[in-house]
């Protein structure tokens, strides 16, 4: 009857012990859009992806103003932020492109294709 029981009680034990490690990824496009009339997209471009835990994705964009990851499923926010200067002419500007996209739901069966909006502000440089 002893044995039994330890048979019994032990017997669960090598099996509570193991788990899945594999840890299921997305694929995930930011596709930047700029303002009608400003910029074409361009070549590194930081773009952000935080998800809940806050951890932080980071890549550049493509020629097409496009950034890409490889993120596990969760809800995320995407941002990004830029600055550019044009120093053509008598009067020098400063363009910042700035933006935000929060409440992403990344999934395995959704697109994760995110289109993200940039707004510019505009500021004229002194020497």
């Amino acid at each position: 009857m002893k044995r039994l029981f330890y048979l019994l009680a032990f017997l669960p034990l090598p099996y509570a012990c193991t788990y899945d490690e594999t840890l299921s990824v997305c694929d995930v496009t930011v596709q930047l859009v700029y303002p009608e009339g400003s910029v074409d997209p361009y070549k590194g471009v930081r773009v952000e992806l935080k998800d809940a835990a806050a951890s932080v994705f980071v890549d550049s964009t493509d020629a097409h103003g496009l950034a890409r990851f490889r993120v596990p499923p969760g809800i995320y926010e995407a941002s990004s932020s830029t600055q550019l200067t044009d120093s053509t002419g008598d009067t020098w500007w400063r363009y910042n492109f700035n933006g935000v996209k929060s409440m992403i739901i990344i999934s395995p069966d959704s697109t994760n294709q995110i289109r993200m909006n940039l707004m510019m502000s505009k500021k004229r440089i002194v020497h």
